[in-house]
């Protein structure tokens, strides 16, 4: 299981870093991507998906998410003992991936004044706060999404082909289902580099709003393990 758990730190590393590396050249003064816009993020992070699920699948299933492994362990895809392991690599991963957005974005995070652009680059917040609906929406985005990936695993096609869809899946959430929460979808994305956000000597740093960091990691974990028992009783 060691290649497996590498390749989820590796994974999960590179699709912090491309992902939350778009949001910070999209909304970090000075850069050269400022104000490029949310059609820009959610290609970024479809690409960082699927780039992320590449390297890593090469080591493993390429998870890179806590709700995904949860929900596969149900399926029956992936020992239960395997999930704890699974998840613990999925956080190292996101706080290397954290790191290096840090320090690929320094100068910008410096002439960067507004707070919330900061913490945006690191987790997500909702546009509308609602304890209850941001809840749901998590969920409901995870739910298409870990349906999908069981779906996606009864169709034989052409090496590659497969995680390129997984890739397209991302950027179809973020376009029809991001706008109300920004569309976490994963504990480890979204809490892991929280906890940087709060650990890094940031200028601006502002707060890390603690107060919302429970509805992306319950809403995914919800959302995946519904999928989950929805795929089984009808497919």
């Amino acid at each position: 299981m060691t290649k497996e758990l590498l390749g989820e730190v590796i994974g999960t590393a590179l699709l912090i870093l491309l992902g939350n590396g778009v949001v910070a050249g999209v909304v970090l003064d000075k850069s050269k991507s400022k104000d490029a816009g949310w059609i820009v993020i959610t290609i970024g992070w479809g690409l960082a998906v699927a780039m992320a699920a590449f390297v890593s699948g090469i080591l493993g299933p390429a998870h890179l998410n806590p709700a995904v492994s949860i929900a596969m362990a149900y399926a029956g895809n992936l020992p239960w003992a395997s999930v704890l392991p699974y998840i613990g690599a999925q956080f190292v991963g996101a706080f290397i991936g954290s790191l290096l957005v840090y320090l690929m974005y320094k100068d910008h995070y410096d002439a960067t004044e507004d707070t919330g652009a900061v913490l945006a680059t690191f987790s997500t917040g909702p546009a509308i706060r609602n304890t209850v609906t941001n809840t749901i929406s998590e969920a409901i985005g995870t739910f298409v999404l870990v349906l999908a990936l069981l779906a996606l695993g009864n169709y034989d096609m052409p090496v590659g082909l497969g995680t390129l869809t997984v890739g397209a899946l991302i950027v179809s959430l973020g376009v029809s289902l991001g706008g109300p929460t920004g569309y976490a979808l994963n504990p480890a994305r979204d809490l892991g580099p929280r906890i940087m956000h709060a650990i890094l000597p940031l200028k601006h740093k502002g707060d890390s709003d603690w107060g919302y960091a429970l509805v992306p990691v319950l809403g995914p974990i919800i959302g995946g393990l519904l999928a989950a028992i929805f795929y089984g009783m009808v497919f």
